[in-house]
């Protein structure tokens, strides 16, 4: 969004996919349905949040960062309420990546076993 106020709001491609990520991020709601699909409502804010810092930085480490800080902080509701929903699968896009990522380190991040220091392995990710 800066470049955008320094670029004189020029308006590009980028700046238009980072703008629906942010917007994303900032929706997030969910119905009783136990699919792939709803857990895209559980798991979208976060995930565009990470898709969103990648955009805005050009560095997909942004991303994963993110995704990890995101299943550190997450309760264990949302584990619980995750688990209730099929496993998504990895996908094509890079967007579909990082929802896989994310469901899939929920899914082993336990409860009890998480701590402060402690490091989250994404599949895929060093």
């Amino acid at each position: 969004m800066r470049a955008f106020a320094r670029e004189g709001g020029g308006r590009t491609a980028k700046l238009r996919s980072l703008a629906w990520a942010a917007h994303a991020a900032a929706t997030p709601y969910i119905h009783p349905l136990a699919t792939p699909h709803q857990s895209k409502h559980v798991l979208g804010p976060a995930v565009y949040e990470a898709l969103a810092r990648e955009l805005s930085s050009g560095d997909a480490a942004r991303a994963d960062e993110e995704i990890r800080w995101a299943v550190e902080q997450a309760p264990a509701e949302v584990r619980t309420l995750l688990r209730r929903m099929p496993a998504r699968s990895p996908g094509r896009s890079r967007l579909d990546t990082l929802y896989y990522e994310l469901d899939a380190a929920l899914r082993r991040w336990t409860t009890g076993t998480g701590r402060a220091g402690d490091s989250v392995v994404l599949a895929g990710v060093p």
